[in-house]
């Protein structure tokens, strides 16, 4: 069967379903392989749960029906069909990358967006090369816009990705110690995210950047379709009012009102004005949608938990995004400042050095209290103001952590560390 014709089918369908337990009547189901599963021993439940066809690619589980379809890589054949999808609906991309900020950026570009323009993004994390030609195949064809996170942690994963999503314009956030563990270093990092910009200059697409960053100039030196926003040098300037408890920055002599915390979030902020600005969202839109976003699913939220003020950053960390928002912590005006930090995962061999590091930092700050949360950061030479747990029901069961009350908190860590469970116990 041809792309074209399982488009036509797909057209015909209520969408794409990867996962059995999710099947929705008229759906077609596609079997996907990985290390622990094999999707195509589960085509023949998906058609007895009302899925319209199934997508296997081994010829054992194939029933000599008409809502089979057999082909020699479902994930492949899935790719080609949400390139050919983006083909058809004509809308605008914007594909998004970076170490930090992505998702945050994501969302602020589509709030912004979404005030003027029918608008579309990835939902929650759906980044990879499964999640990103899902989120493709969602696109309707009166969409105008749609922001589409991109995110890797090996070299040529980003060009697979805007080979499939073909972007018109692209944003990086920045480059750094993420993802060591595939990337190898940093300058495999600054490589992998820049297939983003090649795939860009190659199609001759919009680029648009931060211009305070010395590294994203110097790639982008001899391009000209770009657009840059920065404090000083960039084709948009901006001016930082305040930081904390939330950001507020002038652009044009307009103010612009966020709910974020941080400096690390500025520029996420002031990215999502400058993008609208450009693509002709009107200047009070823009502050409505900059306004209006709220952070949720454990990233940068702050919470009033009891007697404590909370700022839950657990989704994801690395060395760069922990680094920052520690500093960030450490320059607000709080009162009795806690900080929970837990393991930053995939650095690679480098990863003890990397988790000492925010130990030495911290104990040089004037902050009383750091609960150390897992098996990295247990390792680490730290000093009596530092306590540590291996995992949050350990550090739940503190007498230290029992007794914070009427304090600040920051809680940042990689995902697997699920400090977000700590909420439930802080008293």
């Amino acid at each position: 069967m041809s792309i074209q014709d399982l488009h036509e089918l797909f057209m015909k369908s209520s969408g794409v379903v990867t996962d059995s337990r999710k099947i929705k009547n008229n759906c077609i189901f596609f079997s996907l392989q990985g290390s622990n599963f094999n999707g195509n021993q589960f085509a023949k439940s998906a058609i007895e749960n009302g899925a319209m066809y199934a997508v296997i690619d081994e010829e054992k589980y194939f029933e000599n029906k008409e809502n089979y379809i057999q082909v020699d890589n479902s994930l492949a054949t899935l790719q080609q069909l949400a390139n050919f999808h983006r083909k058809k609906v004509k809308t605008k991309i914007i594909g998004i990358t970076g170490s930090n900020g992505k998702t945050t950026t994501k969302e602020l570009i589509n709030s912004v967006l979404k005030t003027h323009f029918k608008t579309y993004c990835t939902k929650g994390n759906l980044n990879n090369h499964i999640g990103v030609p899902l989120s493709l195949l969602e696109i309707s064809e009166n969409t105008e816009f749609a922001v589409i996170e991109m995110g890797a942690n090996h070299i040529g994963e980003i060009e697979l990705l805007s080979k499939i999503a073909e972007p018109n314009y692209g944003y990086i956030t920045n480059f750094g110690k993420a993802h060591l563990e595939g990337f190898g270093s940093e300058e495999g990092v600054i490589k992998g995210k820049s297939e983003l910009y090649e795939f860009l200059t190659e199609s001759s697409g919009f680029i648009f950047y931060n211009s305070d960053d010395e590294k994203q100039k110097h790639i982008l030196s001899n391009y000209n379709k770009k657009f840059g926003f920065g404090k000083e040098a960039g084709d948009l300037n901006y001016l930082v009012k305040a930081e904390n408890p939330n950001i507020v920055v002038e652009v044009n002599n307009k103010t612009f009102k966020s709910t974020l915390f941080g400096n690390y979030n500025i520029p996420n902020v002031i990215s999502a004005i400058s993008i609208g600005i450009f693509l002709g969202v009107p200047v009070e839109k823009v502050k409505n949608g900059i306004s209006d976003y709220i952070s949720s699913n454990n990233r940068s939220q702050i919470l009033k938990i009891n007697s404590n003020n909370v700022i839950l950053d657990a989704y994801n960390a690395n060395p760069s995004s922990m680094l920052l928002a520690i500093k960030a912590f450490q320059n607000a005006e709080l009162e009795n400042k806690v900080l929970i930090l837990g393991d930053m995962f995939e650095l690679g061999r480098d990863e003890n050095k990397f988790h000492q590091e925010i130990v030495d930092y911290c104990n040089n700050l004037d902050i009383e209290r750091v609960f150390l949360v897992g098996e990295i950061f247990s390792k680490t030479n730290y000093s009596n103001k530092f306590i540590s747990s291996h995992n949050y029901i350990e550090l739940s069961n503190k007498k230290e952590f029992k007794e914070i009350k009427h304090s600040s908190l920051l809680i940042k860590g990689s995902r697997g560390i699920e400090l977000e469970k700590i909420l439930d116990y802080i008293s």
